[in-house]
């Protein structure tokens, strides 16, 4: 069986972070002969990135043969942006698409060089694959067809993403002069309007005076996105000039790109991951830090609802709201609760059986539901299903 990948590569965007990590599970099959075409970036100043894999891992993407322009396969699967919903010359054509304010905007679509993304899908054969059940409902709300549109999550690589010993933990905080703090941790492009930043930093504000040990480190994307000057922005937005003051030696900020194993330390030094979202397609760093054993508070009614569980879950209230564009479209959000957020930071600080409950049933909620390997087994069964898998066992775990 043939299948061609047409998608980004060696860049720290969650589409090619997706589309890597799935190559390299898709590898593993001995059916399978998997051939990448590379896709452009759709920013000019985004550059190839390496050494985000282990080496081996590298080479094996490096490694995948390019299609030629007539290359028989039996599936093309599409992931990168602008979003191409054209029938392949392949017999399945699946495309990776994510929305996160509950529509597909009106600058995608021009991206997409269409009028309709009702009229893009009916016109093709395309399966949609998305992530989230968030995700999907902003597909149908812009006119998908239904029964081709497919939730297949996304997945952790355990290998990678894993609590570490307590004595470990201690080491590695202390190379990271943190010992002896209370961690919150934040990972993303540091997206105000969407991913909340100046809420974070307003409640961690409000946190600091009663737990002055208490740290926030935040890890943006400037390879791809200016994620320190949106924390600028949104701080002065969001904070008077005394709360900047209390939080600014307080909070640590890593700008740069790391490996995927540099970034897994971020996690297994953090007491907590707080994501206070109003809007994403996924959000895939609250599933890595799941992995790695840390308890979560993030915004309830979002695509986090999709993989979260109250074992080792604190969901932010929140309410389902609208707003309006210049150009008159209607975009979709949850606003979490401020109040809430702060309150549920000084639980998560003050509840250490709830942090130790976190940190086992949650790397053992990852592995059973949440690999790339089961990402993958869904994806070939949905695009090859005459494929014979090579599937692992897994025994059942109950939370």
């Amino acid at each position: 069986m043939q299948i061609i990948i047409e998608g980004w590569r060696f860049l720290p965007h969650s589409y090619a972070i997706t589309n890597q990590f799935q190559l390299l599970e898709m590898l593993k099959q001995p059916q399978l002969q998997i051939y990448h075409q590379d896709m452009p970036y759709i920013s000019k100043n985004w550059q190839p990135v390496t050494n985000l894999f282990p080496q081996n891992d590298e080479t094996a993407l490096r490694n995948i043969p390019k299609p030629s322009p007539q290359q028989p396969a039996d599936a093309t699967l599409r992931m990168y942006a602008p979003f191409n919903l054209k029938s392949s010359k392949t017999r399945r054509t699946g495309t990776f698409i994510c929305t996160e304010w509950g529509i597909v905007t009106k600058s995608i679509l021009q991206g997409m060089g269409v009028n309709s993304f009702a009229e893009a899908h009916v016109q093709s054969d395309t399966i949609i694959i998305t992530p989230s059940h968030w995700s999907k409902q902003g597909l149908l709300r812009s006119g998908a067809e239904e029964s081709r549109v497919t939730v297949i999550p996304l997945g952790v690589n355990p290998n990678i993403y894993y609590p570490l010993p307590i004595d470990q933990k201690n080491n590695l905080r202390q190379k990271f002069g943190v010992d002896n703090c209370f961690i919150f941790l934040n990972v993303g492009v540091m997206c105000n309007s969407s991913q909340g930043v100046g809420r974070l930093l307003k409640a961690f504000a409000t946190i600091v005076e009663d737990y002055p040990n208490t740290r926030l480190i935040l890890k943006g994307r400037d390879a791809i996105f200016p994620s320190q000057d949106s924390i600028t922005k949104a701080g002065k937005i969001a904070l008077t000039d005394a709360e900047m003051e209390r939080i600014k030696s307080r909070i640590i900020y890593f700008g740069r790109t790391l490996s995927f194993m540099q970034l897994a330390q971020l996690y297994q030094i953090a007491d907590a991951y707080v994501s206070p979202y109003s809007a994403e397609g996924f959000n895939l760093p609250v599933l890595e830090a799941v992995a790695c054993g840390l308890p979560i508070i993030c915004t309830k009614g979002g695509p986090t609802d999709d993989f979260t569980h109250p074992n080792f879950t604190l969901a932010i209230n929140s309410k389902l709201q609208t707003n309006y564009t210049k150009d008159g479209e209607t975009l979709w959000f949850v606003l979490p609760e401020q109040e809430h957020l702060v309150e549920l930071m000084k639980t998560v600080i003050e509840k250490t059986l709830f942090r130790e409950q976190a940190r086992k049933f949650g790397p053992q909620w990852v592995v059973q539901n949440f690999t790339w390997k089961q990402v993958v087994e869904q994806l070939l069964d949905l695009l090859v299903p005459s494929l014979q898998l090579r599937r692992p066992i897994f025994e059942p775990i109950i939370l």
